[in-house]
């Protein structure tokens, strides 16, 4: 598979649904015949429907591949299940994973006893960047031709609306002066949402830089510094994490390095306008949440280095691993507090209790960006190190340098990268949505 998607790429859902979504998009971007702005909420829907360029691809490169048998068996189940139709409790766990490996990984049935020694006959993991290369998205994609064209319809209607709206006062029937609705402050919201998203696109560049320049080290060859680290989770003398999410024992996430949970409920509250008009406003409220991590073993197939996963500042557990969600709390104690306490400060009433779990656990690939520094030489008697290999007296922490952001991500360079768009979809999309923003407002003044 060619990892260099050139200047454009037609990129089409690749789950259920994302299709759907899709599909409801072109539905409405046809629909938009009739009404101009229907047609823009399709483009919007196509748009955040349609993945990168790369990632439905690596994605049936990742479905294709034959996985370790012993990492299979300790897999979650994945899907959608029901707990108990009467409570309204279900489960489900996303049947895709982006951050998961994508080639075979070896299983942990091949593991050495000592997880700092090279793995088998010490070459890179099959997915490592020396062996697959740094992939560069399309210019271009679906998702870039269909916001663009979405922003460019956004700044059109917006200058419309203002300026059929900014007119001379008009005499009505009764005799009285009807003054036009000053619509003025949409051309400053489109401008402040430009500014935003600008914002927010240049940290991700910058992130995404950062990771497709930076060159990949061999854990066997790495010195004290800054490097980029690609490789396997796999248990330290700390043990693993059993998650307990909640305290509920039906609710167990095994093998876990790190973590974070959070319990959140759906809160409704219905509201009347000054025309008597009622309606029903939801919002999720967090209750409680929790979060650990043990320092676990990065092993590239050259070697094995410690990583201390709790002092890293920038940690992405990717996509949510499992969540729970049901109509009721889980006791009765629970639900009355929660109840009470949910009409007391918010005058609503809970309708959905949510617990969701985000995790790297033993055998997930893991890219990390941080620092390396030599270790406590007490630890490392305590561990029963015989200090002949190099990288076993070394640990990497996340801690920053001029011009690096240490940063932590489940998954594996390649599945990191493979999500992500082009920096034209990235940084100038938005930045036409802020020019934009400041033509219309110039042209209002």
């Amino acid at each position: 598979m060619s990892l260099d998607r050139g200047l454009f790429q037609l990129t089409l859902p690749y789950t259920w649904m994302g299709w759907i979504g899709w599909i409801i998009g072109v539905l409405l971007l046809l629909a938009g015949i009739l009404d101009p702005l229907i047609a823009l909420v399709g483009l919007l829907i196509i748009a955040l429907c349609s993945p990168g360029s790369l990632e439905a691809d690596l994605h049936k490169v990742r479905k294709n591949a034959p996985q370790a048998e012993s990492l299979e068996a300790e897999a979650l189940d994945k899907g959608y299940s029901i707990d108990s139709w009467w409570m309204g409790r279900s489960t489900f766990t996303p049947t895709t994973d982006p951050s998961d490996w994508i080639l075979p990984a070896p299983g942990p049935a091949t593991w050495n006893q000592d997880q700092y020694l090279p793995h088998g006959d010490g070459t890179p993991l099959p997915e490592h960047p020396v062996n697959v290369g740094t992939p560069r998205p399309a210019v271009f994609s679906t998702y870039g031709v269909m916001m663009i064209t979405f922003v460019i319809g956004v700044c059109i209607a917006a200058g419309f609306f203002i300026s059929e709206n900014n007119g001379v006062a008009t005499i009505a029937e009764d005799g009285s002066e009807k003054v036009p609705d000053d619509l003025t402050y949409i051309a400053y919201i489109v401008l402040g949402v430009g500014i935003i998203w600008t914002l927010i696109g240049y940290f991700q560049y910058k992130m995404q830089r950062q990771m497709a320049d930076t060159p990949t080290s061999l854990v066997r060859s790495v010195a004290v510094g800054n490097p980029e680290l690609v490789g396997q989770v796999r248990p330290s003398r700390a043990g693993v994490l059993r998650v307990v999410v909640d305290g509920h024992p039906n609710r167990v996430i095994p093998n876990c390095v790190q973590f974070n949970w959070q319990y959140e409920v759906k809160i409704c509250k219905e509201t009347t306008d000054s025309e008597g008009n009622t309606k029903t406003e939801c919002h999720w409220q967090t209750v409680r949440s929790d979060s650990g991590a043990v320092p676990f073993i990065l092993n590239d197939g050259t070697g094995g280095i410690l990583v201390n996963p709790s002092t890293f500042k920038r940690a992405d557990l990717g996509n949510y691993l499992r969540r729970w969600e049901s109509n009721h709390a889980d006791s009765l104690r629970k639900e009355i507090g929660s109840e009470f306490a949910a009409r007391l400060f918010t005058g609503g009433d809970i309708r959905k209790h949510r617990w969701t779990v985000y995790a790297l656990r033993v055998g997930n690939p893991v890219y990390i960006l941080g620092t390396t520094r030599s270790r406590p030489q007490e630890e490392i008697q305590n561990e029963g190190l015989d200090g002949t290999l190099q990288n076993s007296l070394l640990e990497v922490v996340g801690e920053d340098a001029p011009g690096i952001k240490a940063t932590l991500h489940r998954g594996s360079e390649l599945a990191n990268l493979g999500k992500m768009r082009s920096a034209f979809e990235i940084m100038m999309v938005p930045l036409c949505l802020t020019i934009g923003g400041i033509i219309i407002s110039l042209m209002n003044l």
